[in-house]
């Protein structure tokens, strides 16, 4: 039952394949990587036999190009590279792993890998470290550009309180400048006349636009600080 809902997954082809590494780089300086290891791991619950391509294989020597891996295992390839010159520095191969079920001849999934040949380690070494060098320094003037697109803003955010935060101290102050009502000798027109409580009000949200002013403080004015003591 378990192999009749698994099989129409696996002959689509798209079974993932896991290899490393999925980049073969060959020095023609140094010996000693003209022998590359691939490893092909089996995570899956059942035997997996794989058959290892090449668009040259005339280059290459693979040993055991052909195998099986057992459920939760995983087996070595051996890649070697016999045909080193100057002509062949850059050129990239491919490799082909596919990889099918041992009662199938379908290929189930297939992992692709680079192959390179390049003249230098060393060579290859330094134009890595000057190529992370022009990196960062990119990064390092991208970021001093922003920092200094970004002052001016600081700079305008800090230089002042905002027309919004102007606006309403203007307002407070006026109403805390109007008459109380109760008063009748003002010249100022009775609608305009404001009770202790809105006052308060217009006291309280003046004083959380200062800083410097304790909010259970009042602000004294003259003439009117009888009444404000009455209110608190």
């Amino acid at each position: 039952m378990q192999q009749q809902k698994r099989q129409p997954e696996l002959v689509e082809g798209n079974l993932p394949v896991f290899v490393f590494p999925t980049e073969l780089i060959f020095y023609a300086d140094d010996q000693s990587t003209y022998k590359q290891v691939l490893t092909l791991y089996n995570p899956y619950e059942f035997a997996l036999k794989f058959k290892v391509l090449c668009t040259t294989p005339n280059k290459y020597a693979v040993v055991d190009a052909t195998g099986a891996v057992k459920p939760q295992c995983c087996v070595d390839i051996v890649i070697r590279h016999r045909d080193v010159r100057a002509s062949y520095y850059g050129v990239i191969d491919k490799f082909r792993l596919q990889v099918s079920e041992q009662s199938q001849r379908k290929a189930l999934g297939k992992k692709e890998i680079i192959a390179t040949l390049l003249p230098s380690a060393k060579e290859q070494q330094q134009q890595k470290e000057e190529e992370e060098k022009r990196i960062k320094e990119h990064l390092a003037e991208s970021v001093f550009f922003e920092q200094t697109l970004c002052q001016p803003e600081n700079r305008t955010a800090s230089s002042g309180p905002s027309l919004l935060t102007v606006f309403l101290g203007i307002v407070c102050i006026a109403a805390l400048m109007l008459p109380t009502l109760g008063e009748m000798e003002s010249l100022v027109p009775l609608y305009l006349h404001l009770s202790v409580n809105q006052k308060l009000v217009a006291a309280y949200v003046l004083d959380l636009k200062n800083s410097h002013t304790k909010v259970s403080s009042p602000i004294p004015l003259p003439g009117r600080n009888e009444d404000l003591k009455e209110a608190s």
